[in-house]
């Protein structure tokens, strides 16, 4: 006999198996579906070099995963283990180099070397982050409210969100509104006049992002960057033993000791629908999957526009996904070495530069410059790089005395994702190696294996529309309410019993678990919603699983 599923997961990424877990938790009977071979979606850990060095491919550094789902779902008990990332090394070509160190005193002489102004302007700037993140950081927790609804419970939710916005003064107000709307080239003037400081700190403004530093609304997604934690560490990072896909395996441990089944390769074809209403998925191979509730984390583009008819759809919410900006000009390099790096500025081997994050960004004019290049059709020149080496702290990744780097780069014109020019995406990756043999000399002999993730491959192989980790732009009208589209930013779509959770919605961004743990929240009030109407109105209660706008 065909099992009967109260759920079905589309994806196996870790929004995905957040959901699976807590929904099984919750005594619901839990199917996941996932295309590829292998779990994890973005947050997924592969051997391109062969069975000894296992890469992170894409996500590679853990934040943003709240504490309260660590706990709720054992993932300690199931092997997660964090390594904290160290601080911020920036060697610079004229052989010097900025450190950002975690104690205050040597941090601030460290700045010094650079600028005195800044090394005073420093404290101030961390205070100013922290107190806008202790009015944002709780609503990126939260299922937003349905802003403008007229209905008594959006009100509700609405007057809530007042509430919690009440806390803020005038001065905080203004502060947040500059933030969300400016760029983080305004933010970084306001505080520092160096090209050290400008440069380094600019990066996490344009991370995963098709803008440039001087592009407003950047400022948030520094403070987006800013904002996690690790071990209780605000802003902290960190490494899991194993590479990112030690996380959607403990996810997925969790989640099976709960109950739910994970299938991989299992590509889902079709979201099944009837009367309005989902009632299952197709599999590629024929298969088909019955539940009276589906879970979709894939990218909005493929949930809406692939997986669904059109005609399941109103014009607004179709117009809105056809609309949502999900461009990019990222590309991943991941390299195996047969050493460490010595760079000139400090040439010592000091486990905080290898165990830190190595910023390749000597100025916020080269980054912008890079951007401007890409939007203007080139790939950068001189692209900026975000550098880790998580085998110094885990000796699993690769043989003794090996190594191996994760790099982030920026940028190639967004349009590779669909045009690929695979000789032009070889050349950068030449140069950003370069730019490592510049600081530190005899780099690219080192170079054992070298994988390239452009916009296509991430399109093409892990579902990343555009090449956007975020599954679409942490711009602000992208955000909060308006993610991924109006009125359906609490995690519930326009068929009923069919949900979304991707990183395309809010709390999304970031390997955060938010939006799985959210909307397993949102069913399981729905489902009690339900069973009340059908103790109410006997044979009246299956017309509506929930109210729409």
């Amino acid at each position: 006999m065909t099992k009967q599923w109260d759920a079905v997961v589309i994806g196996g990424g870790h929004n995905g198996l957040v959901a699976a877990a807590y929904l099984a938790k919750n005594g619901l009977r839990t199917l996941v579906c996932e295309r590829r071979e292998v779990i994890g979606g973005a947050s997924v850990s592969e051997h391109p070099f062969g069975p000894d060095y296992t890469v992170t491919s894409l996500s590679y550094v853990l934040s943003l995963l709240p504490p309260q789902i660590t706990a709720d779902l054992g993932l300690d008990r199931h092997g997660l283990t964090i390594y904290p990332q160290g601080p911020y090394f920036a060697p610079r070509r004229d052989g010097r180099a900025l450190r950002l160190p975690n104690d205050a005193r040597e941090r601030r002489a460290e700045i010094a070397t650079f600028s005195e102004h800044d090394a005073d302007a420093y404290d101030g700037y961390e205070r100013h982050l922290a107190r806008i993140g202790k009015v944002l950081a709780p609503l990126l927790h939260e299922v937003p409210p349905k802003v403008g609804s007229h209905r008594p419970a959006d009100l509700l939710a609405q007057a809530r969100l007042t509430a919690h916005l009440r806390k803020v003064d005038v001065r905080g107000a203004v502060d947040i509104t500059r933030l969300l709307t400016g760029s983080v080239a305004d933010l970084l003037d306001r505080y520092f006049e160096s090209d050290a400081m400008r440069g380094v700190l600019s990066v996490s403004g344009v991370i995963g992002t098709w803008a440039g530093p001087r592009s407003a609304g950047t400022a948030y997604v520094l403070l987006h960057h800013h904002i996690g934690e690790a071990d209780g560490q605000a802003g902290a990072w960190g490494f899991p033993r194993g590479g990112m896909g030690a996380v959607a395996g403990a996810l997925a441990d969790a989640a099976r000791s709960f109950g739910a089944t994970i299938r991989t390769r299992a590509e889902v074809a079709a979201i099944r629908t009837r009367a309005g209403q989902v009632t299952g998925v197709a599999l590629t191979s024929g298969e088909e999957i019955e539940a009276a509730t589906v879970v979709t984390t894939a990218h909005p583009a493929i949930s809406f526009l692939r997986l669904l008819d059109p005609a399941d759809l109103p014009d607004g919410f179709r117009a809105d996904i056809e609309n949502w900006q999900t461009r990019s000009g990222t590309v991943k390099i991941n390299l195996a070495l047969d050493r460490l790096p010595v760079f000139a500025a400090h040439p010592d081997p000091d486990p905080e530069v290898y165990g830190g994050t190595i910023v390749l960004s000597e100025s916020l004019d080269d980054v912008e410059n890079a951007f401007q290049e890409a939007a203007a059709g080139k790939p950068s020149a001189l692209p900026f790089a975000d550098i880790c080496i998580p085998s110094v702290f885990d000796d699993s990744l690769a043989p003794p005395g090996k190594h191996v780097m994760s790099m982030f780069t920026q940028w190639v014109p967004h349009t590779f994702a669909d045009e690929p020019d695979e000789a032009a995406l070889a050349a950068y990756a030449d140069r950003v190696i370069a730019r490592v043999e510049a600081v530190a000399p005899g780099f690219g002999d080192s170079v054992l294996h070298r994988q390239v993730i452009g916009p296509d491959v991430m399109q093409r192989e892990y579902g990343l529309i555009g090449g956007n980790i975020f599954h679409g732009e942490l711009s602000l009208g992208q955000m909060f309410h308006a993610r991924p589209a109006a009125g359906y930013a609490d995690l519930r779509t326009p068929v009923r019993g069919l949900y979304q959770a991707g990183s395309a919605t809010h709390g999304g961004g970031g390997v955060t678990g938010i939006p799985g743990r959210n909307v397993a929240g949102q069913i399981l009030a729905d489902r009690r919603a339900q069973r009340w109407r059908e103790r109410a109105w006997p044979g009246r209660g299956n017309t509506r699983l929930y109210s729409r706008i």
